[in-house]
């Protein structure tokens, strides 16, 4: 799950984390669309991997492992401003970091139950609605219609044996959890220099996860493998992509960025499929493509406003 919002939330200012500025000269020789493809396929295979994890760890230990790793790559770099701070940005921040624990924990509480790219093609229903309610146009009914008929072709209604109720619920709070994130990634962005808000609420999401990552995970989380596996998973998941947005955003319009993040379930689904043999049928690609195709229309469409 990466930035993907109506708003550039975090390019405030020149305060990129150092992996992003390390990149920064190769980046400049991939044109930006190439940047937000390569960012959609580490956040899918940072998924991909923390998925295999889960026959080692439970899903809330793993996303323990990603977050924490996250916070500390990109804390060590860009220090949050706490001096100053009014008790707004506070809350901002606060509800930042824990929205972004809930979302991710929802989702991989989901990923363990579904083939990613089911999860992802439901969790992308949040982003979806935030740009639909943002519109506010007729023809928007008809992307909400074709996003509502891909869940309905996901639903298991009776015969399917790899889709759960329960995990489809689950995908729906991240959704959820994903249009809060949105939102309060805007506010953080207008109330934070740089990346510092960023940095500040993933700090905090580590320490609401950790208790429950800690408790689950146990003495498993000590093992040096898992820990350089959550490591991976945090520089795929989080560091890496946020920093090649970050430089995408810099030199293509939103709405361009917007229309190619809309590829992100269809990716899920191929690295679903080439990572974990996750062989979907036809009518769960129809209702990728349904979804897909809903997030494609309604970008598209605030295009021309």
């Amino acid at each position: 799950m990466t930035a993907f919002a109506l708003d550039d939330p975090l390019d405030r200012g020149s305060g990129l984390p150092r992996p992003g500025n390390l990149l920064r000269t190769a980046a400049d020789s991939i044109p930006p669309s190439g940047l937000v493809l390569l960012a959609i396929f580490s956040v899918q295979l940072g998924a991909g991997f923390a998925k295999e994890l889960f026959s080692a760890l439970p899903p809330s230990a793993v996303v323990f492992l990603r977050i924490t790793a996250g916070a500390l790559i990109i804390g060590s770099f860009v220090r949050p401003r706490l001096k100053g701070l009014s008790w707004r940005d506070w809350a901002v921040g606060i509800g930042f970091g824990v929205t972004l624990a809930l979302m991710n924990l929802s989702f991989y509480e989901a990923l363990s139950r579904l083939p990613m790219g089911i999860a992802v093609a439901i969790e992308f229903l949040g982003p979806l609605g935030v740009a639909v309610a943002a519109s506010r146009r007729r023809i928007d009914l008809l992307w909400i219609a074709l996003a509502g008929a891909g869940v309905a072709l996901l639903a298991p209604w009776g015969q399917s044996a790899s889709v759960s109720w329960l995990g489809i619920g689950l995908a729906m709070v991240a959704g959820v959890g994903w249009a809060g994130y949105i939102l309060l990634s805007a506010a953080a962005g207008r109330r934070f220099p740089g990346t510092s808000g960023l940095s500040f609420a993933m700090i905090v999401s580590a320490v609401v996860i950790a208790p429950v990552g800690v408790t689950t995970g146990g003495a498993e989380l000590l093992q040096p493998e898992l820990l350089l596996i959550g490591l991976g998973v945090g520089l795929l998941s989080s560091v890496i992509p946020y920093s090649l947005e970050l430089q995408a955003l810099r030199r293509m319009p939103k709405q361009v960025f917007g229309i190619l993040m809309s590829l992100e379930p269809a990716v899920a689904a191929l690295i679903g499929v080439l990572l974990l043999n996750e062989v979907l049928h036809a009518q769960q690609w129809a209702a990728i493509v349904c979804i897909v195709a809903a997030s494609l229309g309604s970008t598209r469409r605030r295009k021309v406003q």
